[in-house]
């Protein structure tokens, strides 16, 4: 069992070593200057770029990343769902309907399902080979500038992505592609071996970072798997989720995770989760801040993320808008 206390700043160490390569790099981002974090007198945080820079150009798109990486992110934050034909892609969603032409395209290949009480239907990714994904627009939906727009394989995230910025990856609803046969831990950290990215610094300028809200899954790729690259347990609403925020759930945490990424709410509404995550050597990137909708107490987007890295010590933020992270 971890002694979370003796171990705190060595397993701090661990998650920083996958950001240190990128704050080494020309126009890191840097802030909350004279901000002190744990273990640093002149703490760096990240910028992570949701989807991309999702604001402004359709989520999950190499458009999207690469304006990202243009405005300045750390990281990239790629989510993953795969095909009916085993290719990882990056995409949001279960289903292809809400920012792809679907619809129009693959008319009779829905399936009927029941949300909220209604029957709706639904164009599952992983019914769909990658061939067939990659005949989807899925830049209409955002803006007509955008038509065109593919639903790029993790691969070609990683080529866009390499040398440049980091990779903060999102693994979506992993248990539901076991329950279909695919094993999505196993097959994202051999594509990573097999594209050179599989070990803490392999490829200082391009660092990897592996989150989910799913624990299990999390536990898999550390206990099973026995990967060293940097883990992130992701946050939400509900009971159970936020039974990880309580002291003895990081603690839980900390013994296949190096941090955690909680809804940002939820660190306003108890501050205190900073801290305890720090001690326990947990980094701590909550999400999403978005100009669009700042929260409640802020004005600005700008005025919530200063408030967070420097009021609260977060150790970076995900955001759709990543030209507004404050210098």
């Amino acid at each position: 069992m971890l002694d979370p206390y003796r171990d705190g700043v060595l397993r701090k160490a661990g998650w920083l070593f996958g950001f240190v390569a990128v704050l080494t790099l020309p126009g890191c981002s840097e802030a909350g200057s004279g901000t002190e974090g744990p273990g640093s007198s002149d703490r760096s945080a990240i910028l992570v770029a949701h989807r991309g820079a999702s604001a402004y150009a359709p989520e999950h798109t190499l458009a999207s990343y690469e304006l990202g990486i243009e405005q300045g992110a750390d990281y990239i934050e790629p989510d993953l769902q795969i095909t009916s034909d085993g290719v990882l892609i990056a995409f949001h969603d279960l289903t292809l309907e809400r920012t792809t032409d679907v619809e129009d395209v693959f008319p009779d290949r829905f399936q009927e399902v029941e949300i909220r009480g209604e029957m709706t239907r639904v164009w599952p990714v992983n019914d769909f080979t990658f061939d067939e994904i990659r005949r989807l627009d899925a830049g209409s939906w955002f803006d007509p500038a955008f038509v065109g727009a593919r639903i790029p394989s993790f691969g070609e995230v990683v080529e866009v992505a390499r040398g440049r910025v980091g990779l903060f990856i999102e693994t979506k609803a992993p248990e539901v592609y076991g329950e279909r046969g695919f094993d999505m831990e196993a097959q994202l950290l051999t594509e990573l071996a097999d594209l050179g990215l599989g070990e803490p610094g392999a490829d200082p300028e391009t660092p990897v970072i592996i989150q989910s809200f799913s624990a299990a899954s999390l536990e898999l790729m550390h206990d099973e798997h026995g990967t060293r690259l940097p883990l992130a347990l992701l946050v939400g609403s509900g009971d159970a989720a936020l039974e990880w925020l309580s002291t003895e759930g990081l603690v839980r945490a900390a013994e296949f995770v190096t941090g955690i990424g909680p809804a940002k709410d939820l660190l306003l509404e108890d501050p205190t989760v900073v801290q305890r995550a720090h001690e326990l050597g947990l980094a701590v990137v909550p999400w999403t801040f978005r100009a669009r909708r700042p929260g409640d107490d802020f004005t600005t987007v700008e005025s919530e993320m200063t408030h967070f890295l420097e009021r609260l010590g977060v150790d970076g933020i995900i955001t759709d808008n990543p030209d507004l992270f404050p210098r």
